[in-house]
């Protein structure tokens, strides 16, 4: 594997520091809204038709429970080659996942922000408010199956033996497009069940993004420790 490179140790970098600034402004102010929570928050409760609603509650519920756990554990097979290196890297997600849940565990006790109102709430929910845990969690797993696929991706376009299903270049025809594009799915699917957190009403805006900023540092931080690792095969 190749050493971290600059790039990924800017990323952690300014992932963590706003979402410590964040965090802090969150903490300074009692957990009260922050600058556009109200107006996201009334939006969502003015506009809950029943099938939105509905829907909403359908992909929350993806975002929770065991499946995020089974996204990360999947990122192994497309990240390995063969069965002993699909194992470490599934390993190595659900390892990463974990520990940042465990942080993220931490953070909401330090915080202790309130959710927003119990009478605008559209589904079930517990605990404190800041950062979304459903928001974190499909951010963790989305992102770590999208490196997997990322891996498969930059192996079979540095393998001249390689060709894609339609006989051309390796992933430069119809197989390397919908490669790329099946990439960005999980990716879609986490924002998607952090959108729904605020559309329910039992998360604040800033509670999505400081989620979204505690996943990106958690997992550009993994890249950063991987790529420092002795090179192994299977990472």
């Amino acid at each position: 594997m190749s050493g971290p490179r600059p790039g990924t140790a800017v990323l952690v970098c300014a992932s963590a520091t706003l979402f410590a600034a964040l965090a802090a402004l969150v903490s300074v102010r009692h957990g009260t809204p922050l600058p556009g929570d109200g107006a996201t928050h009334a939006w969502s409760v003015r506009h809950r038709p029943h099938l939105a609603v509905s829907l909403a509650r359908g992909i929350t519920a993806t975002g929770t429970g065991p499946w995020p756990y089974l996204i990360a554990a999947a990122a192994g097979l497309p990240a390995g080659r063969t069965t002993p290196e699909r194992l470490r890297a599934g390993a190595l997600a659900l390892t990463v996942l974990l520990a940042g849940q465990a942080a993220r565990y931490g953070l909401l006790a330090l915080i202790a922000r309130p959710r927003p109102p119990l009478a605008d709430w559209a589904t079930h929910a517990s605990g404190y408010s800041f950062p979304s845990g459903h928001t974190t969690t499909s951010a963790l797993a989305g992102g770590l199956l999208s490196w997997g696929i990322t891996r498969h991706i930059a192996r079979a376009s540095a393998d001249p033996g390689a060709a894609s299903p339609d006989g051309g270049p390796p992933l430069r025809g119809a197989h390397g497009r919908l490669l790329r594009t099946v990439r960005l799915l999980p990716l879609v699917w986490a924002a998607a069940v952090a959108l729904t957190r605020i559309y329910l009403g039992v998360h604040w805006a800033s509670d999505v993004i400081g989620g979204w900023l505690y996943a990106a540092a958690c997992l550009t931080g993994a890249t950063l420790l991987v790529r420092a690792r002795p090179s192994r095969p299977g990472f």
